[in-house]
């Protein structure tokens, strides 16, 4: 017997959960803890630290410590830690095996399907890469959902009351807004917008640069050049953040922080709240952009949503609720916990595949436009973001020149008319298209997006019926016999981590 599993993969924790009893509930990690932060370490002998022990001996081995790994997801960023080059998949991977072998601890049974969360405004590349990451685990990827879907779905499962419901989900490293209609069973997703680098990295960022250049004014010292030095405050400066959501004012002391020729120096310094807001409040006042375009998608205003319901941790933060309330002219919903609830409605995606939780529908939609480029560096959109998805849309186009015989089709994802201002996803060339003058040949453009929001692009001379077809994969992706051997460094890795 095999249970499957819903993962939240987040950018500072990871959460894993299954339904039981009909009732998605978190798996606790080895530490009687719901969160396992998404670090990964490697130790002088070559042996991986992950979760807790990663993230607690991050201080004194920063160079060999991963942390936030989910933002280079779907880039072709790497690290080279004894002579092996790892990629995002990698490490990824790594955290999401953990979590995959303490589900299996828990439950006393073996897992080998999961359904895993990506932001909303994940681009194909991106959702490939946490894609191939659980494949790398070792898990068959039976979902790929949106995050904000989940929340949801998490909130959603015993609501019979038609609602409108606005999803904030800022979380360690990305935000997105998605607008819902919540309607016996349905949850249907009608538009989504967001951005990939905001989120709560971002506010410990602003408060560590306010704090070091206190520290420089006081003592001519640059602590952003020390990394030992940063990686300290990098810590004490999320511990006050988070502290700040309860009480009005915290102190923060780190003693030895670093040393000239004087002799050592300390850091001390007090923070209060209203200081706190007014160093982050540019970086929350982004969040409303994107809020706005979504409910422009929908068709729908402020005033329309029934409840602002908030998703991810960095969303306790005072100055976000309140923002967001002004924005809705509603309360915030709390009655559900915002760092579990993604990976609950994961759990309940994994309950509706496999039957344990019916009456229960889900339609989401993909985020982007997705098209192609054609002369003159113009996107021509096939499929429009906020589409129901699996959806298929085709458009016929034709040759720029005489007697062309071969054309390029460079598929794109993005909003800009200029098509080299979107994301480029891949190209590939159809052949043996009829010699005829320019503007005969009949070329159809056919693209499929999958529930996943995973695209593949297929195009075809409508005259001679040559057919060229193409799976959206990156350069930078895994090949399958890359993947075979990976696997199993991978479980090596965590296996020994585990012993």
């Amino acid at each position: 017997m095999s249970k499957i599993i819903g993962i939240d993969f987040g950018t500072t924790n990871s959460v894993v959960a299954y339904i039981d009893s009909g009732r998605p509930v978190v798996i606790p990690n080895s530490s009687g803890e719901a969160l396992t932060p998404s670090a990964v370490a490697f130790q002088k002998d070559g042996s991986a630290l992950i979760g807790n022990t990663a993230k607690n001996q991050a201080v004194i081995n920063s160079e060999r410590t991963f942390l936030s790994i989910k933002r280079h997801m779907g880039t072709s960023f790497t690290s080279t830690i004894d002579g092996i080059r790892y990629r995002p998949e990698m490490i990824a991977a790594m955290i999401i095996r953990q979590l995959r072998s303490e589900a299996e601890e828990a439950l006393g049974m073996p897992i080998q399907r999961a359904v895993i969360t990506v932001p909303a405004y994940f681009s194909d590349q991106q959702r490939q890469s946490v894609k191939d990451a659980g494949r790398l685990a070792g898990l068959e990827v039976a979902r790929i959902i949106n995050e904000p879907t989940a929340a949801a779905l998490a909130y959603g499962i015993d609501r019979g009351n038609h609602e409108i419901i606005a999803v904030f989900d800022l979380g360690g490293g990305t935000y997105d807004i998605s607008i819902l209609e919540v309607c016996d069973g349905v949850v249907e997703v009608l538009a989504t917008s967001g951005n990939n680098h905001l989120g709560g990295d971002d506010l410990d960022s602003a408060l560590i640069q306010h704090i070091a250049q206190q520290f420089y004014r006081q003592h001519s010292i640059d602590l952003t050049e020390d990394k030992m030095a940063m990686q300290k405050l990098r810590e004490d400066a999320e511990k006050a953040k988070i502290m700040l959501s309860e009480v009005s004012e915290v102190t923060i002391n780190i003693p030895f922080i670093t040393a000239d020729n004087t002799g050592p120096k300390h850091l001390e310094v007090t923070i209060n709240r209203a200081q706190f807001d007014e160093i982050i409040k540019p970086i929350v006042a982004q969040l409303i952009p994107p809020a706005e375009a979504a409910l422009n998608d929908a068709g729908l205003k402020p005033e329309d949503i029934s409840r602002a319901l908030l998703v991810g941790g960095t969303t306790r933060v005072p100055l976000v609720q309140k923002t967001i309330e002004k924005f809705t002219g509603k309360p915030v919903s709390k009655n559900v916990n915002p760092v579990e609830c993604v990976a609950l409605g994961a759990a309940v995606q994994a309950g509706i595949i496999e039957g344990d939780v019916k009456d229960l529908i889900l339609v989401d939609i993909t985020p982007l436009t997705l098209g192609i480029e054609t002369e003159g560096d113009r996107f021509i959109p096939i499929i429009n973001r906020n589409t129901a998805l699996p959806c298929s849309n085709s458009k016929v186009f034709t040759t720029i020149s005489d007697n062309q015989n071969v054309v390029e089709v460079h598929i794109l994802q993005g909003e800009s008319e200029r098509a080299s201002n979107n994301i480029s996803l891949g190209k590939f060339q159809l052949t043996g298209i009829r010699m005829a003058a320019k503007g005969e040949p009949r070329i159809e453009v056919t693209f499929n997006i999958d529930v996943d929001g995973i695209v593949s692009v297929s195009a075809i001379d409508l005259d001679t019926r040559n057919r060229q077809e193409i799976n959206i994969k990156d350069f930078n992706r895994i090949s399958e016999i890359q993947m075979r051997s990976q696997v199993r460094f991978i479980e090596k890795k965590v296996l020994r981590n585990a012993q």
